[in-house]
């Protein structure tokens, strides 16, 4: 990847016969927004993307709902990107998104868990036939959907970096992040594999 981020090479988690798929990992580095935003960028150049699902870990405040908004710009969304705390999804759409055919709109959406408690709400919000249908979507707080969540293409866990050991010196404190990408599938894959071509 050329986009001067301190990233290493993608590390192989080993797998054992009874290992239906093999799992690959990423541990990597952001400085700055600057780094989170061309991570970003260079994730949305990977056509597997348009339909993926990825599952953003991590705190309160690590990050996630800003990785997600420089995700869909780079992807050409337009006009107010909000985040979804309350209303558990945002459905967006990018009309001229480069991963698609001319005139076909990228379909998106932004989903957050943290205050989804009732089973119930899983059918009556329509989240399965959102989940079936085509297009992105990006899930915080994955895990309090439990069961009810599909199989994630790719986990990005985002960590604030507490800033204790050696770092670049563009390495700005409130804004630096230790990240995390685990592929759970061979479209999980093909987004790792682009961020390291």
């Amino acid at each position: 990847m050329k986009t001067g981020l301190h990233m290493p090479p993608i590390v192989e988690t080993p797998t054992g016969p009874d290992t239906p798929k093999a799992r690959a990992a990423w541990h990597g580095h952001w400085a700055s927004e600057a780094d989170t935003e061309a991570f970003a960028r260079q994730l949305a150049t990977c056509p597997a993307l348009a339909h993926a699902t990825l599952a953003l870990h991590g705190d309160l405040g690590a990050g996630k709902t800003t990785f997600v908004r420089h995700l869909l710009r780079a992807l050409g969304v337009r006009g107010r990107i909000k985040s979804p705390t309350y209303a558990v999804v945002e459905p967006h759409s990018a009309i001229d998104c480069p991963l698609m055919p001319a005139g076909e709109p990228l379909l998106v959406w932004h989903f957050d868990f943290y205050r989804f408690n009732d089973p119930r709400e899983w059918e009556d919000a329509g989240f399965r036939e959102l989940f079936a249908t085509p297009g992105l979507k990006l899930v915080e707080w994955p895990k309090r959907a439990g069961p009810f969540l599909p199989v994630v293409d790719l986990d990005i866990d985002i960590q604030p970096d507490d800033m204790s050991h050696t770092h670049p010196a563009d390495a700005e404190p409130d804004e630096a992040r230790q990240v995390r990408l685990t592929a759970h599938t061979p479209t999980g894959q093909c987004l790792l594999d682009a961020l390291t071509a």
